[in-house]
């Protein structure tokens, strides 16, 4: 009897160790890990990518899915944290036997699962994360479908040198990986440039008050302000840039708070955030197929306009899914393959073809607020409004 029971106890064993290897596609669907922060600091954001996802998602079932299945998003919620999005692979790898993921949206949640997810050998497609090193691994299960803080900053300069050539600067930037990453990416390339970097000022995007950081840029005097901020400090950083009267010719960002859809409105800076200037990566106004057809769709489903992290996230998950078709398998190392090939040169997010280091060199817009609305001001083919350059001073807006 004894003998018996152990036999069954090893066969149950057996048909448990076969189980995770179907998983990923059970039954009629295929499943797709998303880690994304919809609770905590960074939810407005991972709020735009799950309503990129989704949208996505249903063009891609529409259409019949994947492989002849349906695809199926499997969602956790890093919390903004870094140790959370950690647990995420391992849940979405270990338990829910994912295809592959997407994810995180900050840099600083990015580049905490980089080395998790090489080690599970799982294909890694990155939405937003703009942060250098989150590709310093070298890691070949990782790809990086946003540009980088370098390729922002080497706009920005082509920018500054076409439109006024200033030749001072301050850079205020939040104590994270992408703050400290964007400011050493433009604090390097305006130097090269011939712009002197009065200063760097760092704070925590916690703290309730900037003022005194404020205060010390502005006995700098700088004709330029590069930020490097999320959505909630940036809008208490320019509420009490007007506070205490900072007056620079440019106000300027590295995108994320200074480019959420939020931050013109009520919800965010407002009035504040009037004549800012911040790069982009895509625009409803954009050169590419579709675009304006995803805002429509977008704007149907939340009474909102999306700005370029949703589309990340929609365009993730179409590169993603294209990938799958194209290894004709949910095998890791297939689908890392075909990522490695893809060629799409007619997304709505603009072309999509990672080089050597697995970087998509996608194209970077800068933009500014006006009438509260973002204009694309650069590059000027695509432009379809004039900077207004200086920003007018507090004392004389009305």
């Amino acid at each position: 009897m004894r003998f018996r029971s152990f036999v069954a106890f090893l066969a149950v064993l057996s048909m448990l160790a076969v189980v995770p290897a179907a998983h990923a596609a059970d039954g009629n669907t295929v499943k797709i890990g998303v880690i994304t922060s919809l609770t905590g600091s960074q939810a407005a954001f991972g709020e735009a990518h799950k309503n990129g996802y989704m949208i996505a998602l249903d063009e891609i079932n529409a259409k019949g899915g994947v492989l002849g299945k349906k695809v199926e998003l499997d969602f956790y919620d890093d919390q903004s944290k870094p140790d959370q999005a950690v647990q995420g692979v391992s849940k979405l790898v270990d338990q829910d036997h994912v295809a592959m993921l997407l994810g995180s949206y900050s840099s600083e949640n990015t580049k905490a699962i980089i080395n998790p997810v090489t080690t599970h050998q799982i294909p890694l497609l990155i939405p937003t994360a703009t942060a250098d090193n989150v590709m310093d691994s070298k890691s070949p299960w990782v790809f990086r479908i946003c540009a980088g803080a370098a390729a922002y900053a080497k706009t920005w300069i082509d920018f500054l040198k076409k439109n006024g050539d200033p030749k001072t600067m301050v850079i205020v930037y939040e104590k994270t990986n992408f703050g400290q990453a964007n400011m050493q990416a433009m604090k390097a390339a305006a130097t090269a440039a011939g712009i002197r970097v009065l200063a760097t000022e760092e704070y925590e995007a916690k703290a309730p008050d900037y003022k005194a950081v404020l205060r010390r840029v502005k006995d700098k005097n700088p004709e330029v302000i590069y930020f490097c901020s999320y959505l909630l400090d940036a809008t208490t950083l320019m509420r009490q840039s007007q506070e205490v009267d900072l007056n620079p010719r440019y106000y300027t960002a590295a995108g994320t708070g200074f480019s959420a859809a939020e931050f013109p409105t009520a919800k965010g800076a407002g009035k504040n955030a009037e004549y800012t200037l911040s790069v982009s990566q895509w625009l409803p106004e954009a050169p590419w197929p579709h675009a304006k057809e995803f805002d429509a769709e977008y704007f149907k489903r939340t009474n909102t306009h999306p700005q370029y992290h949703a589309m990340q996230a929609y365009q993730s998950l179409m590169t993603a899914v294209q990938a799958i078709a194209n290894a004709k398998s949910l095998e890791a190392a297939k689908i890392r393959d075909a990522l490695k090939n893809i060629d799409l040169k007619t997304s709505a997010f603009g072309p999509v073809k990672f080089d050597a280091n697995d970087q998509n060199q996608h194209p970077v817009l800068i933009t500014q607020i006006q009438g509260g609305k973002y204009r694309v001001v650069f590059p000027a083919d695509v432009a379809d409004a004039k900077p207004i350059i200086p920003a007018p001073k507090w004392s004389d807006r009305h």
